[in-house]
């Protein structure tokens, strides 16, 4: 693949703890295994599965959140393994993280204003280029449709659970990032601004920005990416273009996918 931006080579992963069903006894349990798939520049991929499947800890294993011990990762030719702290962060500048839950992953006494400017002042701390970060936080609240009476209320009192997600994205996109992962971006959002979130990831998709979408919804994964893993207990049962996964499924987890989606 040119221009490869991300590849994930035979990934596994354990949790170790003790475990109610395992009556206290301590165990690991395998949230990835042998997991492998690569993306490139200006491409998109969609990880589907229900909850449990593993993969939320994909994406927290590709940020560098969760130890490697069996397999690795690759940022832009870079092995995970080897990265200094120092390449860690600056690889860190390089991605954007949309995490699933808005009401935790936000600063709750932050104004919106505030919490989407957060990130560009970390990185450019007194460097003068305040105003530019508050042009371009005005620019994405208004892309990403958030009323302007809005921006300089407080996260905690004044947003619903579908307008922090939407500011947590433009939280996220404010660096401009390379590499985007978003963790179930729109499921807080209605049917009309969950397609607005959508356009908004596309728009940078189709600039040459990379994206990894975790999703339980296969028609958003065949609306926002092009190609698709499907994961069941951590492995990888099926993979391929998301129009192919939703209309000719090749695994029986697939077909019980695809079975279970709502229809009129």
């Amino acid at each position: 693949m040119t221009d490869a931006v991300l590849e994930v080579k035979n990934l596994s992963l354990r949790f170790r703890g003790r475990y109610r069903f395992l009556r206290g006894r301590a165990a690991s349990v395998k949230a990835l295994d042998a997991v492998s798939f690569s993306l490139g520049r200006g491409d998109t991929l969609a990880v589907i599965g229900e909850s449990g499947s593993g993969k939320t800890s994909l994406l927290r294993a590709i940020m560098g959140l969760l130890p490697l011990r069996e397999g690795d990762i690759e940022l832009w030719g870079k092995s995970a393994r080897s990265m200094s702290a120092d390449e860690r962060s600056d690889i860190r500048r390089r991605c954007g993280y949309v995490l699933q839950d808005p009401y935790s992953s936000l600063p709750p006494t932050m104004s919106v204003m505030d919490a989407v400017t957060e990130p560009w002042n970390i990185v450019h701390h007194g460097r003068g280029k305040r105003e530019e970060g508050l042009s371009r936080a005005r620019s994405l609240l208004s892309e990403m449709k958030l009323p302007e009476d809005l921006w300089p209320s407080r996260v905690r009192y004044s947003l619903s659970g579908g307008q922090r997600q939407r500011v947590a994205v433009a939280r996220a996109l404010i660096l401009e990032p390379e590499l985007l992962l978003c963790d179930e971006p729109t499921a807080m959002q209605d049917i009309s601004t969950r397609g607005e979130v959508i356009e908004v990831l596309q728009r940078r998709v189709g600039a040459g920005m990379a994206m990894v979408l975790v999703t339980h919804d296969l028609f958003l994964a065949r609306r926002a990416a092009r190609r698709g893993i499907v994961l069941n207990r951590g492995m990888i049962v099926d993979a391929g273009g998301t129009e192919q996964l939703l209309l000719n499924p090749s695994h029986e987890y697939t077909r019980a996918l695809v079975a279970a989606l709502p229809r009129i």
